[in-house]
C-alpha cells in the first residue's frame, strides 16, 4: 500500500473531521507584508533606539514614555491600510463561510481576518481596531488615532488629556482570562486544530493547542521555525503558501 503523502492526509483529515478550529499569529501575516516576531528576519531580532520589541511593548515603558511605543509602531501597526489579507486569510474565512471552520483563535492584532470575511475570530492580544484613554476610559476608533501618530505625536484624549493606549495586551498586562478559559474548553473538543505561523512561544495562549492533544484531536502546525509542540503534531508543515494554495483548490472542488 502506497504511503499517503502529508498534504493529501491534511485534506482527507480537513474533509473527515468534524470539529475543526485555527489557532493563528504572526507567521501568517508575512504573507501580507508586515512582518512577524521571532523569525530570521523579525521584529524581535531588531532593536529601536537601543529597545528590543518586547521592552517596547512593555506596559511600563508605555506609560513612562509612550512616545517610543508611538515612533516604533508608526510604520509597523499605524500603517494596517497598506496590508491586504493574504491566501491564509481568505481561505481561513471562506472554510468558515462553508461550515468547515469553527473559532479562529488569533495571537495577531492586525484586523486581516476580519477583513478577510472572518466573522468568529477571538484576540488574544487584543486588536489595534479601538484604543482608550488611560484616565477617563473614553474609547476612539484605529481610524482617529492613525493621523495623529503617523505625524509623529503622542495621542492623547480631547477630553481630559490623559495618554491613549491601543487596546493590545502589552507584556505587564493580564489577558482575559474569560477568553483563554473558554479557548481551553472549546480547543479541548476540537477533532482537527490548525496552528498557523505561531512560534508558540508567548504563554499563556502558546500553551492551549495542547487542550485539543490531551482532548484526543489532532494538531497540525504550519510554521515555518519549529515550535515547542512539533513532538506532539500529527502533521508539521514549513510553507504556509503551499500549504493553502493546496487547502485553497481542495475548498474549490467542494464547492
Amino acid at each position: 500500500m502506497t504511503e499517503k503523502q502529508p498534504l493529501q492526509e491534511l485534506l482527507d483529515l480537513l474533509e473527515s473531521s468534524r470539529r475543526i478550529r485555527a489557532f493563528t499569529g504572526a507567521g501568517i501575516s508575512t504573507l501580507s507584508g508586515i512582518p512577524d516576531f521571532r523569525g530570521d528576519n523579525g521584529v524581535f531580532s531588531k532593536t529601536f533606539k537601543g529597545y528590543d520589541a518586547e521592552e517596547i511593548h512593555e506596559i511600563g515603558l508605555f506609560r513612562k514614555h509612550p512616545e517610543i511605543f508611538y515612533e516604533y509602531a508608526k510604520d509597523f501597526t499605524y500603517n494596517l491600510s497598506a496590508r491586504e489579507p493574504n491566501l491564509v486569510h481568505y481561505t481561513l474565512a471562506q472554510m468558515q463561510q462553508q461550515n468547515r471552520l469553527g473559532t479562529i483563535y488569533t495571537q495577531n492584532i492586525d484586523n486581516l481576518h476580519q477583513r478577510a470575511g472572518s466573522l468568529d475570530v477571538r484576540e488574544f492580544h487584543g486588536s489595534m481596531v479601538s484604543h482608550h484613554c488611560l484616565e477617563c476610559e473614553t474609547r476612539f476608533c484605529y481610524a482617529e488615532i492613525v493621523p495623529v501618530v503617523r505625524s509623529g505625536q503622542v495621542p492623547h484624549c480631547r477630553k481630559c488629556g490623559g495618554l491613549i493606549k491601543p487596546d493590545i495586551v502589552f507584556f505587564g498586562e493580564s489577558p482575559d482570562s474569560e477568553l483563554l478559559e473558554s479557548a481551553f474548553a472549546d480547543l479541548e473538543r476540537t477533532d482537527l486544530l490548525l496552528v498557523l505561523g505561531s512560534s508558540l512561544t508567548v504563554p499563556p495562549a502558546a500553551n492551549l493547542p495542547m487542550a485539543t492533544y490531551y482532548g484526543g484531536g489532532k494538531i497540525v502546525i504550519v510554521n515555518r521555525q519549529p515550535t515547542g509542540l512539533d513532538r506532539h503534531a500529527h502533521l508539521k508543515f514549513d510553507d504556509l503558501q503551499e500549504v493553502f494554495s493546496a487547502v485553497a483548490e481542495w475548498l474549490k472542488r467542494q464547492a
